[in-house]
């Protein structure tokens, strides 16, 4: 079935009166460019561990190296992807509603590659390298003498990547700005993301609650319109493109 039958009118009027929108993402995005979701990456080499092992603060005390060099091989995979049509639309999508707020829970950052701006990252960006103790970024280090994880320039503790892991709290800051959004929106959009992982899983409830209308794209529902709630069984890359055609396309930004 086309993506384009799979939008109802309604929706699509929802998108064009909005003043606010706000989207959250997860990995069924990333994953339309190749990028493995965390438990599918638990391959090969790795899949002996347990996800504790390789990203948690207690895994990273007991094994530090181990952690470094998955997240390393994280670093390749998402260095070798690139933004799909869905990272595209969502960066189209900016220049024609008046405010657009967008939460990501991948780490990858491939919607600033696609080229949206101020992306709140509640799960921190896998391209980000903190000092372990002190937290503040570190754009270099010396990796001469083998030693991994490297060590911070400033106060010698081992680097880790700046993402969240489990037992971590979401950075505050990205968490009020998500929250701020989805109680002002007009329309609410979570895509590729499970709605299981809490607390991110609250905003469609929340947005929904202040009155937004809420759209809920990926491969685990059932597509169905019961407004205020949209349900749409697709493929990010297909229906973002696809949506924003059915809205705009006899309107220029």
């Amino acid at each position: 079935m086309s993506a384009d039958l799979l939008i109802d009118p309604g929706l699509v009027a929802a998108l064009r009166r909005a003043r606010h929108v706000a989207v959250l993402t997860g990995a069924g995005v990333s994953a339309e460019s190749g990028i493995p979701t965390f438990r599918d990456a638990q391959t090969g080499l790795w899949a002996s561990f347990s996800p504790e092992d390789l990203a948690s603060p207690a895994g990273f005390r007991r094994n530090p190296r181990r952690v470094w060099e998955w997240y390393a091989w994280r670093r390749e995979l998402v260095a070798q992807a690139a933004p799909n049509p869905g990272h595209l639309a969502l960066a189209e999508l900016a220049r024609y509603v008046p405010q657009l707020t967008l939460i990501t829970q991948n780490v990858d950052g491939l919607h600033q590659r696609a080229g949206s701006e101020a992306v709140i990252e509640l799960h921190g960006n896998i391209g980000r390298v903190v000092c372990a103790e002190e937290g503040g970024v570190v754009e270099q280090w010396d990796e001469s003498g083998g030693e991994l994880p490297p060590r911070c320039p400033r106060c010698g503790a081992h680097l880790r990547p700046d993402v969240v892991w489990f037992g971590e709290l979401l950075p505050e800051a990205a968490m009020a700005a998500a929250w701020a959004a989805a109680r002002s929106c007009d329309l609410f959009l979570s895509i590729g993301t499970s709605g299981l992982v809490e607390p991110a899983a609250s905003l469609p409830r929340a947005a929904m609650q202040a009155g937004a209308t809420v759209a809920v794209i990926n491969l685990d529902v059932t597509t169905a319109a019961r407004p205020p709630l949209y349900t749409l069984n697709a493929r990010s890359g297909e229906l973002l493109p696809a949506l924003l055609r059915a809205a705009w396309d006899d309107t220029p930004p």
